[in-house]
């Protein structure tokens, strides 16, 4: 992963937010405050918008800018989140301009680490912890099988993740004081990580 490979990857997660936000928007009407698909598809595109005027090479700091202009550009409870998981990121990638897959999994592993941390949370909590984490596990297991088959591997899991939190009940936000009631749907914060490894797996099939 280079800042070019970078950028061109945060497009087809930015695209891919765009074009599921009403589908977003709806699912987090369910047991939310309905802002999801916005916040997620004005983070994600101020982030592309971010790095198209870039200058910067340190990986490291580009992530750490990256968290701060999403956490400005999507003031929500997810949008604090992505932001956490980006500032972890940026702390493996410290003085790197150039990462391995390698490096990405690794990188991938303290940004969620980060998330439980700052967040307090934990995978099998209805959370977007419940499909990036499968998804890391599957891109940790496949990397030496190339970067298709490795983020392929990683998308299907992340989607069988977050199809898993329609059987979990939600202790955390909004979502939580719905109790027993939230169980049998789907978390939409579950649905954007599958996403953004679905866009993931779309710019690897192109590379």
């Amino acid at each position: 992963m280079t800042i070019e490979s970078l950028r061109e990857a945060m497009k087809y997660v930015s695209d891919i937010m765009v074009l599921q936000k009403d589908y977003l928007i709806a699912l987090d009407q369910q047991n939310g405050d309905g802002d999801l698909g916005i916040s997620m598809s004005e983070g994600y595109q101020s982030v592309y918008a971010y790095l198209i005027e870039n200058t910067e090479e340190d990986l490291g700091k580009v992530f750490m800018n990256m968290a701060g202009t999403f956490n400005e550009a999507a003031p929500s409870s997810l949008g604090t989140i992505t932001s956490f998981g980006m500032m972890g990121m940026a702390k493996k990638l410290k003085g790197k301009s150039d990462a391995s897959l390698k490096d990405l999994v690794e990188a991938l592993y303290f940004g969620v680490e980060n998330i439980m941390k700052k967040a307090g949370s934990k995978a099998g909590e209805k959370t977007i912890l419940d499909s990036l984490i499968p998804g890391i596990d599957a891109l940790n297991d496949h990397q030496n099988e190339g970067v298709s088959i490795a983020f392929a591997k990683a998308a299907e899991a992340a989607e069988q993740g977050s199809e898993n939190t329609r059987s979990m009940k939600s202790v955390h936000g909004r979502a939580a004081y719905y109790g027993d009631k939230s169980i049998g749907i789907l978390d939409g914060g579950s649905v954007v990580g599958s996403l953004i490894f679905k866009a993931l797996f779309a710019y690897a099939q192109r590379t």
